[in-house]
């Protein structure tokens, strides 16, 4: 019985050019403006009583509504809000430009 040798895959080495700095930079503006803006709506709304309470949507659900309505949930986004500022933040902090 003759055995088959294993076939092995030709070793290449590709390098990955990284984006240009400027579109590296801008990637990261709209990604913490967009954290920051999500995280601040998340945070703020469910206790702004205009926007919350009176919302059409919920007013035709009052199953989901008398959910969302409890302070728990309201407290759970809040906390959902503050940590995605925080991750834009961090992202901010924590940036570096990658150069080829």
């Amino acid at each position: 019985m003759a055995q088959i040798p294993p076939q092995t895959a030709p070793v290449t080495t590709t390098h990955a050019v990284p984006a240009p700095i400027w579109l590296q930079r801008l990637s990261l503006f709209i990604l913490v403006i967009f954290c920051i803006y999500l995280g601040g709506l998340l945070t703020i709304l469910p206790w702004w009583k205009e926007m919350w309470d009176h919302n059409p949507y919920l007013l035709s659900h009052p199953q989901l509504a008398a959910l969302l309505h409890s302070g728990a949930v309201k407290g759970l986004l809040s906390g959902l809000g503050i940590i995605d500022v925080w991750i834009g933040i961090s992202e901010l902090v924590q940036y570096r430009d990658y150069r080829g």
